[in-house]
Parts: C-alpha cells; sequence; structure tokens
C-alpha cells in the first residue's frame, strides 16, 4: 500500500496554487495533493481515457514532467483519486469506533461523511476506478480498501443490531444496500448544480436511517376486527 497523502477539502478553489508565490519551492505534499485533486476533477469531465497528463499538467500551469515527480503515471494517478476520495469514509469509521451513542448514531455519522465523498470531486473515480486500466496489483489494493468499508459498516450494524438500535435482520445486505445507494451518487451528482453536496448528503441520511428504525410493536388486532367475517349465504 502506497504512503498517504495530504487530502485537500472539496471545494471551488484553484489546485494551481500550491505552486504560486511562496508555496513554488516547498510543501511536495500538497502539491501532490493538488495534482490528484486536478486529476480528479479533469477525469470526472472528460472521463479517464479522454484525459492525458500533458491535461493535466496545463491545468495546473506546470510542465509534464512535473507531474512524474509525483506520480509515475496515469494508472497510479487515477488509484490516488479513488483512495483520496476514501480517506474521509475510513476517517469517519475510525472516529465511529470510539464515539458516545448508539450504534446507529455512529453509523449515521458515517453515512453522511460517505456521502459527502461520494459527492465530492473524486466521486467519479471513487466508484469508476475499478472498471477502469488498472493493473492487477492496484485493482487488488481498490478491491482491499472497498471490502475495508463494507467490514467497517457491517461491524457498526452488527453492534446496532445487539445494542437495539438498529432494526435489519441480515448486516450483509443491509451493508450491501447502503453502499449501493451511496455509491451511485457517484454516477449522477455533478457538483456546482442545483444540488449540493451537503444536502445530498443529509437526504440519504434521512432515506437510510428511517429504513433502520426500529418500528413500534403493532398493537393486536381487537376480537371484533380479528373476527373473521362469515360469507353471505347463497341464494
Amino acid at each position: 500500500m502506497t504512503a498517504d497523502l495530504p487530502v485537500p477539502p472539496p471545494g471551488g478553489d484553484d489546485p494551481a496554487i500550491a505552486w504560486r508565490g511562496r508555496r513554488r519551492r516547498r510543501d511536495h505534499g500538497h502539491k501532490r495533493a493538488a495534482v490528484i485533486r486536478t486529476a480528479a476533477r479533469a477525469f470526472d469531465e472528460r472521463g479517464y481515457h479522454n484525459t492525458s497528463l500533458d491535461d493535466i499538467a496545463a491545468a495546473l500551469g506546470v510542465s509534464k514532467p512535473t507531474i512524474y515527480y509525483y506520480v509515475p503515471n496515469k494508472e497510479q494517478l487515477l488509484f490516488e483519486c479513488f483512495r483520496a476520495g476514501l480517506e474521509p469514509i475510513r476517517a469517519a469509521l475510525r472516529r465511529a469506533e470510539g464515539s458516545p451513542g448508539t450504534s446507529r448514531d455512529r453509523l449515521r455519522e458515517v453515512i453522511r461523511d460517505y456521502g459527502m465523498a461520494i459527492a465530492s470531486e473524486y466521486g467519479w473515480c471513487m466508484v469508476r476506478a475499478e472498471h477502469q486500466d488498472l493493473g492487477a496489483e492496484l485493482g487488488a489494493q481498490v478491491r482491499t480498501l472497498k471490502a475495508e468499508i463494507d467490514r467497517g459498516i457491517r461491524q457498526l450494524l452488527q453492534a446496532g443490531i445487539d445494542d437495539g438500535s438498529v432494526a435489519v435482520t441480515d448486516p450483509k445486505l443491509a451493508a450491501f444496500a447502503i453502499a449501493g445507494a451511496l455509491n451511485w451518487i457517484g454516477h449522477w451528482f455533478r457538483a456546482g448544480r442545483t444540488l449540493s453536496a451537503e444536502y445530498v448528503a443529509e437526504t440519504f441520511v434521512q432515506f437510510l436511517e428511517q429504513g433502520l428504525a426500529p418500528r413500534a410493536a403493532a398493537p393486536p388486532a381487537s376480537p371484533a376486527r380479528s373476527r373473521r367475517r362469515r360469507p353471505p349465504p347463497s341464494p
């Protein structure tokens, strides 16, 4: 696994600022993150195969050899985009381990951060990286990271079943349903349009949490209502 990198927060700022002014000769980590972020935006706008390293260098106002200083090739760059987008979800799961409240409370925060991550500029890479031209090694790392997220959500669901805050009977299928719903955001959401990432994430939290909430036991039917009515006599 490659080393963790500084992940800039999603937003409208210009990643190329890392090469301007006093930062021109320093901040290697931030410059690398700027390369990854710019690539994520380009892949989203043009598609992976339609984006070249020359395009990314031009967007940053640097030379193509500068890009090679931070990543060895475009395949690695796609993987780093995937990993940068996934890091907020991994961080949310780490925070959930020591957070107070019920397991459903902790899961709610994970779902919110998951939704925000998928609605970020990294979302396109997060839902498509595995299906692009990744070699065996990087493809295996993608699957490992996805399995880590799946395992964390299943554990929260099982803990919620145990403490009575989550009403599902199959945490595996519930985890698939949650991840599937959230991942699909990356196929249709585009930043800067009508909906904000915050609104989308919060709406999905509400939808998914209502499905997780325990239902009150239905009151027993009264004898009068439960008595089966006899059919009328035949003429």
